[in-house]
């Protein structure tokens, strides 16, 4: 073998390295992600998509491609990527719904001022800008979209239930109805039957008449 073809394999063995590395390291970052995501506090949104609060929506549809084109479960090996691509599309989902996104914004300005309040600083004071704030900033809105999951989920249970009482009362009024038709209706079934049945009585009535009756047996007199 010549220097020259020597060096052309070597080159080629360089390149496949290479792309191996290269595949390794879009598989591991694909893993990283996965994992990410899975585990990420599903109530907020903002986090599944690790993007921050108050984004434009044009953000949102940018982050969400490049994100599931990354973790499709038709391009990794990774048992998880289904589950994980469902998280993403529903964080997606949610953060294009426009009510929804909105509640999910009111609960992250509320907890930031029950941080406020709690620690009893004011908007502008320092602590807000540092790195533990925003960690502790997470951790109650954390708090709070499960507080306010939990009373969506008492609400919901409530309205069933009430719904549920409508719903006997309504059914205990239609079997009601239902009877009280059914016995209308066996009344005028039976009605000829009853009329004939007075007819025979009045009949059978008036033809014994006095003659009918048995005579009472006149008492002898004693003595």
């Amino acid at each position: 073998m010549s220097s020259k073809d020597k060096e052309t394999e070597v080159l080629k063995d360089d390149k496949d390295a290479l792309d191996f590395l290269e595949a390794e390291s879009k598989e591991f970052d694909k893993d990283a992600e996965i994992d990410r995501i899975l585990k990420a506090f599903r109530l907020d949104a903002y986090a599944v998509l690790d993007l921050q609060p108050g984004v434009p929506e044009s953000d949102i549809k940018i982050t969400y491609r490049k994100k599931s084109l990354l973790i499709h479960p038709d391009k990794t090996k990774n048992p998880q990527a289904p589950d994980a691509f469902d998280r993403l599309k529903k964080a997606q989902t949610e953060l294009m719904d426009e009510k929804h996104r909105e509640r999910l914004d009111e609960a992250i300005a509320d907890a930031r001022m029950l941080l406020i309040r709690e620690n009893k600083w004011t908007v502008d004071s320092p602590e807000l800008k540092t790195d533990s704030f925003a960690k502790k900033w997470r951790e109650k809105t954390r708090e709070v979209l499960i507080e306010n999951e939990m009373r969506r989920k008492r609400q919901m249970k409530a309205q069933m239930q009430e719904e549920g009482r409508e719903q006997r009362r309504a059914d205990d009024e239609l079997e009601a109805r239902k009877r009280k038709r059914q016995h209308e209706q066996d009344w005028e079934a039976t009605r000829d039957q009853r009329i004939d049945s007075w007819r025979q009585f009045q009949k059978g009535k008036s033809s014994g008449g006095d003659d009918g009756k048995k005579k009472k047996k006149k008492l002898k007199p004693i003595g």
